[in-house]
């Protein structure tokens, strides 16, 4: 008789709860992950303020959504995606903020940082990394780390900006919304993944008591 616990593998990121029985199917599912979290980050990328006297970077919703789908997707599902978006929106796509697409834009660094991210929250979270609020603020912590290590350095570049502008124009006007996203994600992942366990549990018993009869 096959073990119950056999039959019920766990999941190490969200997607992975998405059934594929054979790799045809998981080939295809991965592939409908990918195209669909593309459009999700930019239709993300057009619920955006821009405040020039504040910051020439518009405020987006878009570094939250790269975040969870990194946490949600791992690191090679979300690396892809956000390389198709990249890659996509600078061929000409017009799915980057407002519309827009190319690479022309001082805020072009960015994007590159929401693919550094993705990847890195996604290395995290296939380690655990989004199972407890703790871990999840440092996970957050991580991927905002690097969005704006690709971010502001482009910006100087772009604009001519020197450290301490790029500094106040680049980083410091998002550090409140970064705060927020980052509690709201620290609920939010454990939160799921809290369900999906209990979840589990009641099949394991399920499975256990339907052996025992």
């Amino acid at each position: 008789m096959a073990a119950p616990a056999a039959a019920i593998a766990a999941p190490s990121v969200l997607a992975d709860l998405l059934p594929a029985r054979t790799k045809a199917a998981a080939y295809a599912r991965d592939a409908v992950l990918v195209l669909g979290g593309a459009a999700a980050v930019g239709a993300s990328a057009q619920i955006a303020i821009t405040i020039p006297q504040i910051t020439p970077v518009p405020f987006v919703l878009t570094t939250f959504t790269v975040l969870l789908l990194g946490a949600a997707y791992g690191p090679l599902r979300a690396g892809i995606t956000l390389a198709l978006y990249l890659a996509a929106g600078a061929a000409g796509v017009p799915w980057f903020t407002d519309g827009t697409s190319g690479y022309a834009m001082p805020s072009f660094g960015y994007i590159i940082g929401f693919l550094a991210a993705s990847v890195a929250v996604g290395y995290l979270a296939k380690r655990g990394g989004d199972r407890t609020i703790l871990k999840t603020v440092g996970l957050m912590v991580v991927g905002n780390v690097l969005m704006y290590a690709f971010g502001a350095p482009y910006l100087a570049l772009a604009t001519g900006m020197d450290a301490a502008t790029t500094i106040e124009k680049g980083v410091l006007p998002f550090l409140a919304g970064d705060a927020v996203k980052l509690v709201v994600a620290a609920l939010l992942l454990p939160g799921a993944w809290a369900a999906v366990d209990r979840f589990r549990s009641e099949r394991q018993r399920g499975a256990e008591s339907e052996a025992q009869s």
